[in-house]
């Protein structure tokens, strides 16, 4: 069966981009007024590690954030990132994302400290970092490289101190599992490349 819908255009893309993750950013904005209107009510979708029921809380914790100065420091990064990454296509870019949310999610249920309270966005941050730093790589796409170029010279050095262990109050262990999650989705979900059709010379 061949596939007769149209392309999306290039405009397209870059308006459906930005539509998504004005969205996204939005919602996290509502989600902290909320919290705050109900005496912090959503703060308890964090993560506790290593509790069974705190499994539930593994991809609404992605959602949620301990005050407006949290998700202020996380909009402008989500946003640029996560626009960037879905310019390759929306399907693909929430494929992407679930991967980096449930891996990273899960990693923080095990590894965290415990009676540690894990939420925010900064996990998909760092994964959508590592997914852009190394997609066009995998992909051999000249585009993709020279965004994995310049997002590691704007954020890198960021990236680099939100790993290291000794600041507290700083999910450390979140930003690396995101990070590496972001890098595996790279590989797990690249765009194969069509072999080319093999036509025998005409003399």
């Amino acid at each position: 069966m061949t596939d007769t819908r149209p392309a999306w255009s290039r405009g397209e893309r870059v308006r459906a981009a930005a539509v998504l993750m004005a969205g996204w950013v939005a919602l996290l904005w509502v989600l902290e007024v909320v919290d705050v209107a109900t005496g912090h009510a959503l703060d308890g979708y964090g993560i506790v590690p290593r509790t069974p029921s705190e499994l539930v809380d593994v991809v609404p914790s992605a959602f949620v954030h301990f005050g407006f100065s949290h998700v202020a420091a996380n909009s402008v990064p989500l946003l640029v990132l996560g626009f960037l990454a879905a310019l390759g296509g929306i399907r693909r870019f929430l494929a992407v994302c679930a991967l980096i949310v449930v891996a990273d999610g899960l990693g923080v249920w095990l590894i965290s400290p415990a009676d540690s309270n894990t939420a925010g966005a900064s996990g998909l941050i760092f994964g959508l970092f590592g997914y852009l730093l190394v997609s066009g790589l995998v992909e051999r796409r000249p585009l993709g490289v020279l965004a994995g170029v310049l997002v590691a010279a704007v954020w890198g050095g960021s990236i680099l101190a939100g790993l290291a262990p000794t600041q507290s109050g700083v999910s450390w262990q979140g930003h690396l599992i995101g990070l590496a999650a972001g890098v595996a989705a790279a590989f797990l979900l690249r765009r194969r490349r069509r072999p080319t059709e093999h036509r025998e010379p005409v003399l």
